[in-house]
């Protein structure tokens, strides 16, 4: 079914786009939350007239959300988590940590307009911060691990039990090797001994 939205649902659209919907999310829950409207003719025909009457303010919107756009172009950020030995975090990095990040660079977003792929791992990742429907800003985002000296000191530290663990290892192997070659040595001894010719007295 065609819906009006009546506000911005990021994912979906911005307030006055016509969309496609289900008909149960439209009927169940954005026309009862009064987040949109059916675009019935007489609907789509009074959006028209409104939005041509409008153009003057949604061009000053657009200038808006352009400027706000401005003060973040340049910005990357880096967050810290907790991280396991695999890499992995306790937790995800997403959209609130991302707002939070701004608000510590004196830029208030609202973690609402920001959509990013939760983040599990460290790495690479891009926020978007969507001031309007034509304008997107795309954010860097570093996630790195905030107990890396920990990390490191763990890893060491298995390395150099798992290179003792190899070296008491091949020293067994070795060993078992030497007590095994020793008896076919005395063996061959032995044989050698058997088969030499009786000396004569």
């Amino acid at each position: 079914m065609e819906i009006i939205l009546k506000e911005d649902i990021i994912g979906l659209g911005y307030k006055n786009d016509i969309v496609n919907v289900k008909s149960g999310y439209g009927r169940n829950y954005l026309i009862p939350q009064g987040k949109g409207v059916i675009a019935s003719p007489m609907a789509k025909k009074i959006l028209a007239e409104n939005l041509k009457q409008q153009a003057h303010k949604l061009a000053a919107q657009k200038a808006a959300a352009e400027e706000k756009a401005a003060q973040l172009q340049g910005v990357a950020l880096e967050i810290a988590a907790k991280v396991s030995a695999t890499g992995q975090l306790y937790g995800s990095v997403g959209a609130n940590q991302v707002a939070e990040e701004l608000k510590k660079l004196g830029k208030e977003v609202d973690r609402k307009i920001i959509t990013m792929k939760d983040a599990k791992q460290i790495g690479d990742y891009v926020a978007l911060v969507h001031y309007h429907k034509e304008v997107t800003v795309e954010i860097p985002v570093k996630v790195i691990a905030e107990n890396a000296a920990e990390l490191k000191a763990a890893a060491e530290e298995e390395a150099a039990i798992r290179a003792a663990a190899e070296a008491k290892k091949a020293a067994a192997e070795a060993a078992a090797a030497a007590a095994e070659e020793a008896p076919a040595e005395e063996a061959e001894a032995e044989i050698e001994e058997a088969e030499a010719p009786a000396t004569e007295e």
